[in-house]
């Protein structure tokens, strides 16, 4: 199948999560959040590529303090719906030695991405390393880490939309959908 068929076929066999207007409103409670904590310590900002793009594209605009701005490229999942090993694919650039970081992230699922992140971050001298994420995936399993920051809390189902992917496809929808069924691979045969 078409890689467009394909994904027209993924987007069509989901249920839509959060709209577009949830995900403002989530945005503009994190930008106040944020800037209440991180006003007047000139963070660095971090983002996680790639499914960060989409939420710090739009996250970023509604802070309304000086920041750097900097990001690294971890992944666990490549096009896969489950995670695997982490992959370093860029590493923290900016010295963050004495620096007060966030880190951006789309979502939030079993944790160890983000906390491997910190874990390197804290390693590498940062004073205080904090979490953001668009979206927190509710699941029964304990995480090695917490968010500081939430934007919406979303089931334990695989979501899309708003810089997360459904097998490399849809990180461009505004809005946060789930897969009904797991696609198989000749979905609309």
């Amino acid at each position: 199948m078409p890689d467009a068929a394909r994904a027209r076929a993924l987007l069509e066999n989901s249920d839509l999560l959060c709209s577009e207007g949830e995900v403002d409103a989530a945005l503009d409670a994190l930008a106040r959040d944020i800037g209440e904590a991180l006003k007047d310590v000139y963070p660095l900002a971090v983002a996680v590529m790639g499914g960060a793009v989409v939420f710090a594209g739009k996250l970023l605009p509604r802070l309304r303090f000086p920041l750097d701005f900097d990001y690294v490229h971890v992944t666990r999942y490549g096009a896969a719906t489950a995670g695997g090993a982490i992959e370093w694919l860029v590493s923290p650039r900016a010295d963050v030695r004495g620096r007060h970081v966030l880190v951006l992230d789309d979502i939030l699922d079993g944790g160890q991405t983000m906390h491997a992140i910190v874990e390197k971050l804290r390693g590498q001298g940062a004073a205080r390393v904090y979490c953001a994420v668009l979206a927190e995936k509710a699941i029964a399993a304990k995480k090695p880490i917490r968010p500081d920051f939430v934007g919406l809390h979303v089931p334990d189902r695989f979501v899309f939309g708003c810089g997360m992917d459904a097998m490399g496809y849809w990180r461009n929808l505004p809005e946060i959908r789930a897969m009904r069924l797991a696609p198989s691979a000749d979905a609309g045969d």
